[in-house]
This record gives C-alpha cells, sequence and structure tokens, in this order.
C-alpha cells in the first residue's frame, strides 16, 4: 500500500508490490461510489501529506484482528496509525485461538482495561476502535449489554470504524460447523440478541466494504438498517476482495482524517449498494 512505516518482516515486501498494483490499476473495476469520491491515487497522495504532518489523536485506539488472524494485520494497522498520529496510544488484540464472542469480549476488556485502566466496573475508558473482519462485530458485542453474568463491563467505544466486518453476519458463517462460526450467521442467536438489545448504538460507526465481498458480503457489512461505505474491487490485485478491503489505502485515508479531526472523504450519508 506504499505504507513507509510498515516493517512487519511477513508483509514488508508484500506490501510495495500492493502499492505498485493498487496505484497502477487506479480506481478499480465496477461502479463509483457518489458517497465516497476518492481515487487511490488522491488517497495515497492525502497519505503521504498526512505523515508529513502527524496530529494528535483524542483518545486511545483500540485495533481488533480478524478471524484467526495471528497479528498480522492488527500489525499492519497499529503501524499505518502511528505514522499519521503523534504518539498515539494504539491497543491491538488478537481474536487468534478464540472459540466464542464470550472469549472475544474477555480477550479485548483485559487488553484495554490493562493499557487504559477504569475505575468504572460498568465501562471501560473512551476509546475508538478499528475492527478489521470479525474484530468489528466483537467490538460491537462487547460494547452491548452482556448476555451473562460472568463480565459486567462494556467496551466504550466513541467510534467505531470496521473493515469487511460481518455486523449483520456473514454469508460464508452458513457453511460453519462450530457454535462459534455458527454465532457468526445473520440468523444467529447473537445477531437476535443485538437486535433487541442494542439495535441503534449511540456510538458512530462507520462501515467499509469492497462490492464482491465473497466472505462477508456487501449486505451484511454495516449494522441492519444503514448502508456501507462500499467501494469497487481492484483488478490484478492476486488476493480475494475481502482480504482487498483490509488493505485499501481509500479506507485508511478516510478513517485517519476521522480520527485526526479532519474533513473525510466520504459523506455524512452512504449511497445503497448498487443492484446487480
Amino acid at each position: 500500500m506504499g505504507f513507509r512505516p510498515i516493517i512487519y518482516p511477513m508483509t514488508k515486501r508484500l506490501i510495495p508490490l500492493l502499492a505498485t498494483c493498487l496505484l497502477l490499476t487506479g480506481c478499480g473495476t465496477g461502479p463509483d461510489n457518489p458517497s465516497f469520491p476518492v481515487s487511490l491515487t488522491g488517497a495515497h497522495m492525502a497519505v503521504l501529506s498526512m505523515m508529513n504532518d502527524p496530529k494528535l489523536l483524542p483518545r486511545p485506539l483500540v485495533i481488533i484482528g480478524g478471524y484467526e488472524d495471528p497479528g498480522i494485520l492488527q500489525t499492519i494497522s497499529s503501524q499505518y496509525f502511528q505514522a499519521v498520529a503523534q504518539n498515539p496510544k494504539i491497543v491491538t488484540v488478537s481474536l487468534n485461538g478464540c472459540g466464542s464472542f464470550e472469549e472475544c469480549r474477555s480477550r479485548i476488556l483485559d487488553a484495554v482495561n490493562n493499557a487504559c485502566p477504569s475505575t468504572d466496573p460498568n465501562w471501560t475508558a473512551e476509546v475508538d476502535v478499528v475492527g478489521i473482519s470479525l474484530g468489528g462485530l466483537a467490538a460491537r458485542a462487547c460494547a452491548a449489554p452482556p448476555q451473562t453474568t460472568a463480565n459486567f463491563q462494556r467496551l466504550k467505544i466513541v467510534r467505531l470504524f470496521t473493515l469487511s466486518s460481518p455486523l449483520a453476519g456473514a454469508r460464508v458463517a452458513k457453511l460453519g460447523f462450530t457454535s462459534f462460526q455458527m454465532e457468526i450467521r445473520p440468523d444467529s442467536e447473537l445477531q437476535k440478541y443485538l437486535a433487541a438489545v442494542d439495535p441503534d448504538p449511540k456510538y458512530e460507526i462507520y462501515s467499509y466494504v469492497h462490492l464482491d465481498d465473497e466472505m462477508v458480503g456487501p449486505e451484511n457489512a454495516s449494522i441492519p438498517g444503514r448502508n456501507p461505505y462500499w467501494l469497487p474491487n481492484i483488478p490484478l490485485v492476486p488476493i480475494l476482495p475481502h482480504e482487498q478491503m483490509m488493505i485499501d489505502e481509500r479506507a485508511y485515508a478516510d478513517i485517519a482524517r476521522r480520527l485526526r479531526g479532519e474533513t473525510p472523504f466520504t459523506l455524512p450519508n452512504p449511497a445503497p449498494l448498487p443492484k446487480d
């Protein structure tokens, strides 16, 4: 993606290659989103500008990884936001090995409380959150009233940014076999619970997805009743649309602008998903 600070050994060779592919292919294929009017080149230039003029972030940033991700994407995201901010407090959370959303909840709360202690037994410290794939739904579940009495505390989200997150379930979860995978289905008990206790969260939510996301499905990438900020897929990049979204510089640039208190690229009302 052309991120200067990315030095993670497994990705430092891949990212420059992807950056070249993304910039050479322009905006990608498919329709342009009128509520997300920025090209890959425009986003890349904005990133370089922000890196040369880092800003303070108003609160800690929590980055939550996806299903069975050992930490690669959290590392990429963390290094990216470190480069556009002044001495930010960034908390990364891996959900690798979690077998339920209750385990995800405990891991997220432990990480946030260890980094940003709270004296409130009901809420953590205020945070902004970037949820990568499953991480977005896990954050939403963690901010809702708990389903069990094991831990009453909730994640106090101010802004939630999600990348290819199954906020309304995931297409591929319909083929799931484990109880955890079945919790990610669109008609799961978790989705029914969230619809009952927290249908309209008070915190801000900004959801990003690629049009042909084969894992989640663009129709599931935002909470029910809302539209995600969708983007056309990128040709010639040898990864699937679900993974493309997680390294798309347009989304990262938009999130960074919002975190820095600057005018975002996205417009206030996300455009509906294009009809087939």
